[in-house]
């Protein structure tokens, strides 16, 4: 039996981070509320209180793959008329349904770099996810945080800037949690690539994982997110659902996470070993190498408290936990009949899909897209990144004759639905392949919106949509006023392999010969516009410096309305404000790290050996040159900076937590009779459904080792860092305020956004970070002041053997500018005595 104990772990960092042991932490922090939690709590107790030990086991566990409606079903408690929670994918729309919506990717939302805009997509997806039953909604990501721009989920996150995506992560789940369902974050961590990701081990040390990879899920637990799902790979040697350190003491006592923690679907290892490292529900149910049961839990939990393995006060605190992120966002009130099937789109069929049974109407086909369409095209637009706009080629006016070239403008041949999962790279890419996908209401490909705008401006328009007919593609630039070429890259999941590429992309070069295509156009025509949909970033230095290359768009993955989104670029209705939320290098070793694609081992190795410096901090450290860096992107427009001002604030002194936390409770009494936890007579089981009962009133010896502390009740010392959803509150005590002015020089309106990086002066730490931005909207001539609140969490580092953030002795700087490398103001930030 493994068990829930992390190895001891030293990583010597080549950037100099601190050495750190990744010791096993118990017991686990039982949930006390807190701010934003409070009444959801007292509702979960006075709920709790009334269950039974059956009851209790049902709504941690699973009933298993397909056993019903949605993608994750726990059990219900009939008794109460309590139906079971529904969960289901994914980050960009109600997965495996119809008459839903397809938003931009994570990946997209981002380059908007725009807070409102996030927050409205994420409350437009808590409104579908909502309006079809769905209990939790498995999303938002920031794991992948993006370490490596070549891994195959990262699209489905913010980019590799813990700030971005940690500003991006709260404010997604604030939008989603106000429509009345659960978001749960993952995937909770380092789960950084495809290959191997069951078994690889993430290796890393104590500084790295507090300043990049859980930096975006202490802005998720701050924003009150109510679920947290843990990943498949390992931490330290120590598998994610069931590390200790990571789950009891990182994320329920120092983060001071409120709610439930789930496991990715098959991530559970063990039954006892992961109750007491920190696990309150397990996914989809069904346990790869559990013995007795099917599952590692649901009777087999039940056994594990009757033989007094895991102690009732953890079993009441996984349910409190998941009952208290119900009733946080209103499910008691707000939830209503699932109206879908997971597993059929036909209207009627079996509800119990795994054993086919229980004939009845399971798909309503509710439309639940309302005026959503709108949001996306209005994110397409604006997530769109001007990388290149020479002698102000874009935006367009009117041209003669447009030639519209390449494979990715078109519609997919097989409707944009044809291959499962979106497991194919055929026509427009507008998302990634997955469990991160949703069904397509529509899909807006480029060449039917331009062609639309072509026929308007009484436009001649070519359209060549082969990528390999270069003959055809050059015929058509020659007689193009402007020929605008598409090309694309794609990645995934790395349960299936597309074009050769196991989930993670097998390099950062364009799909389908795009390349060639471009140059081929290129040969042909002075006025090419190159549009790019990708994953990521592609190796395209060749292209920026070609001089008849006028102009380059990164359109990311836009979702159904990605035609349109980018016409309205193209042709100036929108302004770009779009910048990209990931560095691109000009070769593939830029930045400093690579896939592990090939290992004998079932559990590979891969140390973080970077430490900090992943994305724009390695380019910065190692002075590599990108082709465009990170935060880069063109406006129609022009603007200035002046004037920055840093004032510091008097009630921004930072404290250390201290005090104890109150003895774990209970709720209720346990029958722990084994005869009343048998099968009641008569009862008939679904097949291949995963129950709580257990097999037999004659409980077998315990055999299983119980790791030191995991069963202490007794009151708990708080940590240094430690606090109520999101760590100590002084954390985010502003200490400085940073002002500066912004003025649109130019001659149209447009979006600034500017950008506030922070040296931590240290010798060992990244040249700057990214600690605040804004959206600035101006008219030609206007000027506005931003403001930025730098608060001590982001003028601190992580010091391990304090275990707290310290603000360290080396002299401080704010830059505010355009990008990483644009800096256009400064000031020194002198640290209070």
């Amino acid at each position: 039996m493994r068990i829930s104990a992390a190895f001891l772990l030293a990583l010597a960092s080549s950037s100099g981070a601190q050495r750190a042991t990744f010791e096993p932490s118990y017991p686990s922090p039982w949930g006390t509320g807190g701010p934003g939690w409070d009444e959801a709590y007292e509702k979960a107790r006075e709920f709790v209180s009334k269950l039974t030990l059956l009851e209790k086991v049902n709504l941690t566990t699973g009933t298993g793959n397909q056993a019903d409606l949605c993608t994750g079903n726990t059990g219900s408690v009939p008794r109460l008329n309590f139906r079971h929670l529904c969960l289901q994918d994914g980050p960009v729309g109600v997965r495996y349904t119809d008459k839903n919506s397809v938003f931009p990717a994570g990946i997209s939302a981002a380059a908007t770099w725009s807070r409102s805009l996030l927050r409205k997509r994420g409350e437009a997806l808590g409104q579908e996810f909502s309006g079809k039953g769905i209990d939790i909604h498995l999303g938002p990501v920031v794991g992948p945080l993006g370490r490596d721009p070549a891994g195959g989920r990262n699209f489905e996150a913010f980019g590799p800037d813990p700030y971005l995506a940690g500003v991006s992560v709260a404010e997604t789940i604030i939008g989603a949690q106000s429509a009345g369902v659960v978001a749960s974050v993952k995937h909770y961590v380092l789960n950084e690539q495809e290959h191997f990701r069951s078994g690889i081990s993430s290796n890393l040390d104590d500084k790295t994982m507090h300043e990049v990879y859980l930096w975006p899920f202490a802005d998720a637990v701050r924003a009150g997110v109510g679920s947290v799902m843990c990943s498949y790979n390992q931490i330290n040697n120590s598998y994610a659902c069931e590390n200790s350190y990571v789950l009891n003491k990182l994320l329920k006592n120092e983060l001071g996470f409120q709610g439930f923690v789930v496991s990715d679907w098959g991530a559970q290892h063990s039954g006892v070993a992961s109750a007491l490292a920190g696990l309150d529900m397990t996914m989809p149910g069904e346990g790869f190498g559990a013995t007795g049961y099917s599952s590692f839990w649901g009777g087999a939990l039940t056994e594990a408290v009757l033989r007094g393995e895991v102690p009732q006060w953890r079993l009441d605190d996984m349910v409190i936990r998941i009952m208290a992120a119900f009733y946080k966002v209103g499910r008691d009130t707000k939830q209503i009949d699932i109206n879908y099937s997971s597993w059929t789109y036909e209207t009627e069929g079996p509800r119990y899909w795994a054993a086919k049974m229980g004939n009845t109407t399971v798909n309503k086909h509710v439309d639940v897209q309302g005026n959503h369409g709108e949001l996306i095209r209005e994110m397409g637009a604006k997530a769109t990144v001007l990388l290149k706009n020479t002698d102000k080629a874009l935006p367009l006016i009117k041209e003669r004759i447009i030639a519209v070239i390449g494979e990715d403008a078109q519609d997919n041949p097989n409707g944009p639905n044809g291959c499962v999962d979106r497991i194919c790279n055929n026509g427009t890419l507008a998302m990634g392949w997955g469990s991160a996908t949703a069904e397509y209401p529509y899909l807006i490909s480029p060449a039917t919106a331009l062609e639309k705008q072509a026929a308007a401006d009484g436009t001649a328009f070519i359209n060549i949509k082969s990528n390999f007919d270069l003959e055809a593609a050059k015929a058509a630039a020659r007689n193009a006023t402007v020929a605008i070429v598409f090309a694309n890259a794609n990645s995934g999941e790395g349960y299936t392999t597309l074009d050769g590429n196991f989930g993670d992309r097998n390099n950062l070069t364009l799909w389908k010969g795009g390349d060639e295509l471009i140059q081929a156009v290129a040969e042909e025509n002075s006025n090419v516009i190159v549009v790019i949909h990708s994953v990521g970033p592609v190796l395209i230095d060749h292209i920026k410096n070609n001089p008849n290359v006028s102009a380059i768009l990164w359109a990311g993955l836009p979702g159904q309305e990605s035609g349109n989104s980018l016409t309205d670029v193209l042709y100036g209705k929108v302004n770009p404000q779009g910048r990209t939320p990931f560095t691109w290098g000009k070769g593939a070793k830029d930045w400093g790290v690579s896939i592990l694609f090939n290992s004998t081992s079932p559990t590979p190795q891969q140390d973080f050996a970077e430490g900090v410096f992943i994305d724009y901090r390695y380019f910065d450290q190692q002075d590599i040159e990108p082709s465009f860096e990170f935060g880069f992107g063109l406006s129609y427009t022009n603007f200035t900076y002046s004037n920055i001002t840093a004032t510091l604030q008097e009630d921004g002194v930072y404290k250390p937590a201290e005090g104890t936390t109150p003895p774990a409770p209970t709720y209720g009494e346990l029958d722990l009779d084994p005869e009343n936890a048998l099968t009641p007579e008569g009862f008939s089981k679904i097949p291949r459904f995963i129950y709580p009962y257990i097999n037999s009133a004659t409980l077998r010896n315990s055999t299983t080792p119980i790791p030191a502390g995991s069963q202490n009740a007794s009151a708990q010392p708080i940590l240094p860092a430690g606090g109520p959803s999101g760590g100590n509150p002084d954390l985010y005590k502003v200490l400085y305020v940073v002002s500066a002015n912004i003025t649109n020089t130019g001659e149209v309106a447009g979006t600034e956004i500017p950008q506030l990086y922070i040296s931590h002066g240290g010798p060992t730490e990244p040249k700057a970070v990214l600690r605040g931005f804004d959206e600035i909207y101006l008219e030609p001539g206007e000027m506005k002041t931003v403001v930025f609140n730098v608060t001590h969490r982001d003028l601190s580092n992580w010091n391990a053997d304090a275990q707290d953030w310290i603000l360290t002795e080396y002299p401080k700087k704010a830059y505010v500018g355009a990008s990483s490398r644009d800096f256009r103001l400064q000031a020194d930030l002198p640290l209070p005595e």
